[in-house]
């Protein structure tokens, strides 16, 4: 007869001895899914984040962030995201109207006093063609968190064609130009909504280059 003393702690030796294995594999499979993810980092000069907003269904006010960074991790071959984000200083907002833009930054809009950046954390790049995708993450807006999607065209992938920033030799660059939008009262923006003044609706449009670390 097998005595249990000792056939017990075989049997929790064995299956912890297995779970360790299934850990290592996965750790191994996930480090492998992003050995191929180059670095990039967005180049502030040529990093375009715009909006566009509905005026009293006249037409609609086209405006900018001139202050925005980020980086991600990206295989262009394969389309594998690893992680990535970017973040827009509010109190860059400019719409070419001195007097509407310290509006926006007051606690009517963006409020940039108590939340002075804006920031989107991607959590799901999904390739849709060969040069397109889609963006999926979180938008960080006035201390609410939503997911927002953003359809994503690759440009161009490639040496840069001159030196960039006093650099030695040319570096490689990905450009992208992405479109999406989100309703500013998921985040309780909703000033001007009950007379239709300013619509809930912003159009995103965003482009940038990206040079390879």
């Amino acid at each position: 007869m097998t005595d249990a003393r000792y056939t017990r702690p075989t049997i929790y030796l064995h299956q912890a001895f297995l779970a360790f294995l299934l850990a290592g594999a996965l750790a191994l499979s996930g480090t492998a899914a992003q050995a191929n993810a180059d670095r990039w980092v967005i180049d502030p000069d040529h990093f375009a984040v715009g909006f566009l907003v509905d005026h009293a269904g006249y037409a609609k006010v086209m405006g900018m962030f001139l202050e925005a960074e980020g980086e991600f991790q990206f295989d262009p071959e394969s389309g594998e995201l690893g992680d990535g984000y970017f973040v827009i200083q509010t109190d860059s907002v400019f719409t070419n109207h001195e007097e509407r833009d310290d509006h926006l930054r007051n606690e009517d809009f963006l409020n940039v006093e108590e939340y002075p950046e804006m920031r989107f954390t991607a959590t799901r790049y999904e390739p849709t063609g060969e040069n397109t995708g889609r963006l999926s993450g979180g938008l960080e807006l006035l201390g609410e968190t939503r997911t927002i999607h953003l359809d994503v065209t690759i440009n161009k992938v490639g040496r840069y064609p001159f030196p960039l920033g006093g650099l030695f030799g040319r570096p490689y660059v990905l450009g992208a130009s992405m479109r999406g939008s989100f309703n500013r009262s998921d985040f309780g923006m909703t000033y001007g909504l009950t007379r239709d003044i300013v619509g809930d609706e912003v159009e995103l449009i965003i482009e940038f280059e990206a040079q390879r670390q």
